[in-house]
């Protein structure tokens, strides 16, 4: 099979507020800054790929706007996904392991600020039964908090400390939107403060894949994908257990986490992974994904979990997951990690998961 890295990453300054810049204005200068990074230029880019959200933008086909920020002309090879940026990145993936490609431009972008995002999400809902009801994400990730509380798998203390925990590492994050000490604010939906909730964020992101010898003639540090799967759950958050997610399992599974040497299965001798980088957009959701992940426990003591201080930090709707992945490349790339983990995800309550291993050349 092909190995195929990703060579380069960047974000824009994620902030409340972007009225005074449109879509592609604030996605060229991250395009531009990707593309600086390797040398290539855009006619050089074989396969581009985006993520985001008409409900978003408000308007249909708003991607087709943002091509202005690429360069469509010549004509390019350029496809979309209807979600976030992560699942962009695992088609060009795969559009660089059929070898239909060589390299390959991912990005995403969304602005939360203009409407209600909360109300806006509703609309991924089942439309005859949920949808409805108008349950918004908080109330959704509130039931998901009471379930694990309810259960004894935290309580609001511990979310309190993932909180406080991911936005003191985001201090040393230049694009993060929320920093330092937040206060756990006030009941938002019970059990959930408004510091256990993400911020409203726009934003952008874009990385560059390229394979093999490509990839290390483009970056002198190429962070390899040694495995990408996503999975996906029941529709209906009623169907589901929410304190447990099997889908995260599933993927990190099948994308070889659990079989690497010393991994979170065998609690001897150094982890698997040093850096992992989960987008959890709420504080109960880091601890879902940690136990599905066996992250706690010996086995994660030593491993730094969302140093950028993950969505927690900032939440750009449709580009945060691609964000994790990004960050995650980024430590491999400037020598601070050998081995991460990097996780997406989609839909309310971790509905749908991408997990990706990602790994630096051997030392």
């Amino acid at each position: 099979m092909r190995e195929v890295a990703v060579v380069a990453f960047g974000q824009s300054r994620h902030v409340r507020d972007s009225a005074e810049t449109s879509e592609v204005e604030m996605l060229m200068p991250v395009l531009h800054d990707v593309l600086a990074r390797t040398g290539l230029t855009a006619g050089e880019i074989d396969f581009t790929c985006s993520g985001s959200s008409d409900y978003l933008a408000g308007r249909a086909f708003s991607f087709t706007m943002a091509l202005d920020g690429v360069g469509a002309w010549p004509p390019i090879s350029e496809s979309h996904v209807e979600m976030d940026g992560a699942w962009a990145l695992y088609e060009a993936w795969v559009k660089i392991l059929t070898g239909e490609a060589e390299t390959a431009l991912v990005y995403a972008y969304g602005k939360s600020s203009p409407g209600e995002v909360r109300d806006v999400l509703t609309r991924q809902l089942d439309p005859y039964y949920l949808a409805p009801l108008w349950p918004d994400s908080v109330a959704l990730a509130a039931l998901q908090a009471r379930a694990l509380i309810d259960a004894g798998l935290t309580d609001e203390r511990q979310l309190a400390g993932i909180a406080a925990r991911s936005r003191a590492a985001a201090a040393d994050n230049p694009y993060a939107q929320l920093r330092g000490a937040v206060p756990v604010g006030e009941p938002l939906a019970a059990p959930l403060h408004t510091g256990d909730c993400p911020p409203v964020s726009d934003g952008a992101a874009a990385v560059v894949l390229a394979a093999g010898d490509t990839a290390r003639r483009l970056t002198e540090r190429p962070a390899w994908i040694r495995g990408l799967d996503h999975r996906v759950e029941a529709h209906s958050p009623g169907v589901r257990d929410l304190t447990d997610s099997p889908s995260t399992r599933l993927a990190a599974e099948r994308a070889g986490y659990f079989a690497l040497p010393h991994g979170p299965k065998g609690m001897g001798g150094a982890p698997a992974v040093d850096t992992v980088e989960l987008h959890a957009p709420f504080t109960s959701q880091e601890v879902v994904l940690r136990r599905a992940l066996n992250l706690d426990g010996p086995a994660g003591a030593d491993i730094r979990i969302n140093p950028s201080g993950g969505a927690l930090a900032a939440n750009p709707v449709m580009a945060a997951g691609l964000i994790r992945i990004g960050e995650a490349a980024a430590r491999i790339q400037r020598g601070e990690s050998q081995r991460a983990l990097a996780h997406a995800t989609s839909g309310p309550c971790l509905q749908q998961n991408l997990v990706a291993v990602l790994e630096g050349e051997a030392r």
